[in-house]
């Protein structure tokens, strides 16, 4: 990418999208094109159809979606599954009728089969069943990454999918019953430390295994891999070392400073039993992630503590 190129960042207000902007800036990109939500919404087809034409950007990363925890999405299956769908058909759609050079789809690891081997290749999608509790927003997932590929094999499009694992970092979600696990921690462990609970009940048995990256080692894979890959095949962004949510739990309060004990609810679900991606694609290609889980978890809580609103999301 040129450094005057016109590039868009769809979703730019949230974790992903926001680490993406940041790390465009950093590196001397000087023509970032924005919309907020109210400004462009991206499920309506007549208004992306419209901006695309205007401004017709050279590069686009889709970070936009909906997205939430094992609550959120038990409970909104049909929304999930909807919206996400909708909101990359159009971008991806609009994208290719306005010529755009380049565009990266953000996805996620749940688009892996729930019992895929361990770690987790590029190549395992669609071996076996999905996860239950986000198999919507696993299809959807699985529907963009699909019609990029489909783009470049029926057009000769260059449009490229990114795979990350459990994302976690500024400007994450901290709400209580619709965040991922990492940051619903750090507000739990946090209010019971400022209420001095002798206990906090987390769900499940604490043994599933999990593999987290901090969202701006992400934003620079996503540069690197926009300036350097591409392919059909999807590249996973992780940084190929796990822990249980039992190990990851005792570690946010320690940085926390959370000196009760830690009790586990069994009747609860513990979701998929082990999610590792196999980061050896990214590797190859000479990328690695810089940010250890101790001093992200630090950064993130810092980011919790200076932007309080940011919990009531």
């Amino acid at each position: 990418m040129e450094k005057n190129a016109k590039i868009y960042v769809a979703g730019h207000r949230g974790m992903v999208g926001s680490a993406i902007v940041r790390e465009l800036e950093r590196q001397g990109y000087t023509n970032i094109i924005t919309r907020t939500h109210k400004e462009l919404d991206l499920c309506r087809q007549d208004a992306v159809e419209k901006f695309f034409a205007e401004e017709r950007p050279e590069y686009v990363f889709l970070a936009a979606a909906k997205v939430g925890g094992i609550v959120a999405n038990q409970s909104a299956l049909a929304d999930f599954m909807y919206d996400n769908m909708i909101l990359e058909m159009n971008v991806i759609h609009s994208a290719w009728q306005n010529g755009c050079k380049k565009l990266e789809f953000l996805g996620s690891s749940c688009i892996y089969p729930r019992m895929a081997p361990q770690p987790m290749k590029e190549s395992c999608l669609l071996t076996s069943e999905l996860e239950k509790t986000n198999e919507a927003y696993a299809l959807a997932k699985i529907s963009g990454l699909k019609y990029c590929e489909f783009l470049n094999r029926q057009y000769g499009t260059d449009y490229i999918s990114v795979m990350p694992t459990n994302l976690y970092g500024p400007n994450d979600n901290y709400h209580p019953t619709h965040s991922h696990v990492l940051p619903a921690l750090i507000r739990r462990l946090h209010e019971a430390k400022e209420q001095k609970l002798p206990y906090v009940t987390c769900w499940g048995d604490g043994s599933p295994l999990r593999e987290f990256l901090y969202v701006d080692d992400l934003a620079n894979l996503c540069v690197f891999l926009m300036n350097n890959y591409s392919g059909n095949e999807t590249v996973n962004a992780g940084t190929g070392k796990e822990l249980t949510i039992k190990e990851l739990t005792e570690l946010v309060a320690k940085v926390i400073g959370y000196e009760g004990e830690i009790h586990w609810d069994t009747s609860k679900p513990n979701g998929t039993p082990r999610k590792l991606l196999d980061v050896s694609k990214a590797a190859s290609l000479g990328w690695t992630y810089k940010t250890e889980l101790q001093d992200g978890i630090r950064l993130s809580y810092e980011d919790f503590l200076n932007n309080p609103m940011r919990a009531e999301r």
